[in-house]
């Protein structure tokens, strides 16, 4: 079967991990074709997509020129789009300890902001009840992270070897959603004054050609379902 496009990337209009990979490989000025699953109607569940994602969740990747080969989890997805098409790379670490510490920015990121932030965002919009404690909890959480990266970006304008790579890409869409979901109603929460060196690395990240073009798409996604462009807005 031919392909007009490279990739084949499973996503979803709103969901922050499908936007990550079209970051990279929008960067990377690689041709894809976007397919956007209803997760109302059970898209993602559906045997046609677990084929290719058995986790049920996006994003996957098809890479049509490598023999069909998939990729699902975002950050595993990042790493292999660097180490195979980002040879002089121009958003991917170089030397073997720079691209150690990328790698470990991609676990913090999967496993620290990814997580607690999710559950913040769901806490907050899609739990049946309304629980403080659990809402609390993960804006705590927010806080923490948030104090983790300021620490390091007060001191260096990037997280690895003075540039802008797939470690900084992948935190953007989870921190788009700090201020219209996660952290309304905690105390009196300022990210520009509170993390100053991370807010100013966020808006770095958005002032990228390629970042600009996805989010672009992104609101044109949302646009066609009222519901979710209210979410990705934080007017729910």
């Amino acid at each position: 079967m031919s392909h007009d496009k490279q990739f084949t990337l499973y996503s979803h209009p709103t969901g922050p991990n499908g936007w990550k990979t079209a970051f990279i490989l929008t960067e990377l000025g690689l041709s894809y074709e976007t397919i956007y699953l209803d997760f109302m109607t059970g898209e993602h569940k559906a045997p046609e997509y677990t084929k290719y994602n058995p986790n049920g969740r996006v994003p996957a990747l098809i890479d049509h020129s490598n023999s069909d080969f998939v990729v699902w989890e975002s950050n595993a997805i990042a790493i292999y789009l660097v180490d195979k098409y980002d040879t002089d790379h121009r958003v991917s670490a170089s030397s073997l300890e720079s691209r150690i510490q990328q790698l470990q920015w991609l676990f913090f990121q999967a496993s620290g902001q990814g997580p607690y932030f999710g559950q913040g965002v769901w806490f907050r919009l899609y739990h049946p009840e309304k629980l403080p404690s659990a809402i609390e909890r993960y804006q705590k959480e927010v806080v923490r992270v948030l104090s983790v990266l300021e620490s390091v970006l007060s001191q260096q304008e990037w997280l690895v070897e003075g540039k802008c790579t797939v470690a900084d890409l992948s935190f953007i869409t989870w921190n788009n959603s700090i201020a219209t979901v996660i952290m309304k109603g905690y105390e009196s929460f300022d990210l520009e004054n509170d993390f100053p060196a991370v807010h100013a690395w966020h808006k770095r990240l958005l002032s990228r050609d390629a970042v600009i073009q996805v989010l672009d798409v992104q609101e044109r996604e949302a646009q066609k379902h009222p519901l979710l462009h209210k979410l990705l807005h934080g007017e729910v």
